[in-house]
């Protein structure tokens, strides 16, 4: 057996169901992880090791008495420091909720520990999960960001502190830090996992998502959270599939659409040049790659995605904003601002465009399994100011489609690449039986050398 920090969600639930090691040693050895690397890199906001280990001991004596159960029994999972968990504070990275304690925990944590999974801790998140940068520290080099919003989930699960956390996606939030960390990010589709307990950002486009180091742990995890949830307003009531079955069952080639277009003309070359090798690959490895042309109404979906988002935000934020607007970093201020100065026609539009957009990009799938991009325009820029460029997500969070990037090599500098996969709504099965076949053939698996 590995060493547990080594361990990935679905290898670390297979030995607590074998006793090759109990939740409590679990909890143990990425807690001392943590101990050992986090003050080097700042991915945590709050860990209660009294918590933490309180919770493997529950789950210790469970499996003692009848057996372990649920799909990650005795996994710790690290949540972004906006799900409400009961008696845990959740500051959401900013001063308004620095000192807030919920008293009720998000539909996401219930079900994660319905499964046998435990709370690990809270890891940093950009203020509000806006654009403001957070002080997580980019364990492939410091001197680049490590994206955001979700930039101490990356950090934790790219560094071994634990195999699965939770992020979120408005913009590039879960797929952006992904990428620049070298993980596996999964955006399932809008309302596919419920956002009960969920602080939001905008909430026509926020989607709870998921980090991990594997395709099939992100299908596992997805397994565990995805399902209909009365309490969220855009949860979708639609059967869960057996995301597993699925993920082993696709094991033939799948048809590619490669979107050149804006992709390309907003890569750097070497990421464009970087993602057609992969592409060549592929194909070599007998993936039909067939080029596929963006519709038209993509010209309209990163100006929608920012109209919604801001005055979503502004919505929100509308009460705290008047009390206490100094409190608020420069960015998430001026994107307040801005939503209060957009007129509800200008809303109104972007949200009837949006609609046509969605039904754009399912047409524009037909025919293939699932879609390829570059994951991000260039690797981690070295600039701790910002978290990085969302463009090459935010189009897919807008349209509500599902996403997954997977690592696939190194840019010259030593930061890491990845390519991103899309399909149509709900089919995430689709998506990561094949994004799983991709990651096979590349066989490109990445860890920071500072952390091994």
């Amino acid at each position: 057996m590995p060493e547990p920090v080594h361990m990935g969600v679905a290898e670390s639930a297979e030995a607590v169901r074998q006793g090759e090691i109990s939740p409590v040693d679990l909890t143990l050895s990425l807690l001392e992880r943590i101990d050992s690397i986090d003050r080097d890199l700042q991915a945590w906001a709050t860990i209660d090791r009294e918590e933490a280990l309180g919770e493997a001991r529950h789950r210790e004596q469970e499996i003692s008495r009848s057996g372990p159960t649920g799909y990650i029994p005795g996994v710790p999972v690290g949540l972004k420091d906006i799900f409400y968990t009961a008696g845990m504070k959740t500051a959401a990275g900013s001063r308004i909720y620095a000192d807030f304690v919920p008293d009720y925990d998000a539909t996401v944590v219930t079900r994660i520990r319905e499964s046998g999974g435990t709370i690990l801790g809270k890891a940093v998140t950009t203020e509000f999960a806006s654009g403001d940068p957070s002080p997580t520290i980019n364990p492939w080099n410091p001197a680049h960001t490590p994206g955001g919003s979700s930039s101490g989930s990356s950090v934790a699960v790219a560094t071994r502190m634990c195999a699965a956390a939770l992020g979120s996606q408005t913009g590039g939030s879960t797929c952006r830090p992904a990428a620049y960390n070298g993980i596996v990010g999964l955006k399932p589709t809008y309302g596919r996992i419920s956002r009960y307990g969920v602080v939001p950002v905008s909430w026509s486009l926020d989607t709870v998502g998921i980090l991990v180091r594997s395709v099939d742990d992100a299908a596992l995890m997805l397994q565990v959270l995805a399902g209909y949830d009365p309490k969220d307003p855009g949860s979708v009531n639609s059967p869960v599939p057996d995301y597993r079955e699925q993920v082993q069952q696709a094991d033939r080639p799948p048809r590619i659409g490669l979107l050149r277009g804006f992709f390309q003309e907003h890569a750097t070359g070497e990421v464009w040049a970087h993602t057609e090798s992969v592409a060549q690959q592929l194909a070599q490895a007998g993936a039909v790659v067939e080029e596929l042309a963006l519709p038209d109404s993509f010209d309209t979906a990163h100006s929608c995605q920012r109209t919604v988002s801001s005055v979503e935000c502004a919505a929100f934020h509308e009460q705290f904003f008047r009390d206490r607007a100094d409190d608020y970093g420069a960015r998430i201020r001026s994107s307040i601002e801005m939503g209060m100065l957009i007129p509800g026609v200008y809303y109104l539009q972007a949200q009837r465009l949006r609609r046509q957009f969605r039904l754009d990009m399912i047409a524009m799938m037909m025919g293939v399994d699932i879609v390829m991009t570059p994951a991000t325009p260039a690797p981690p820029p070295e600039d701790l100011s910002t978290t990085g460029d969302a463009s090459f997500q935010s189009p897919w969070t807008s349209a509500g489609l599902p996403t997954v990037v997977v690592p696939s090599g190194l840019s010259e500098s030593g930061l890491p690449l990845a390519v991103q996969f899309g399909a149509p709504p709900l089919e995430e099965g689709r998506l990561l039986g094949a994004a799983r076949w991709c990651e096979r053939v590349l066989g490109v698996s990445l860890s920071p050398p500072a952390f091994p």
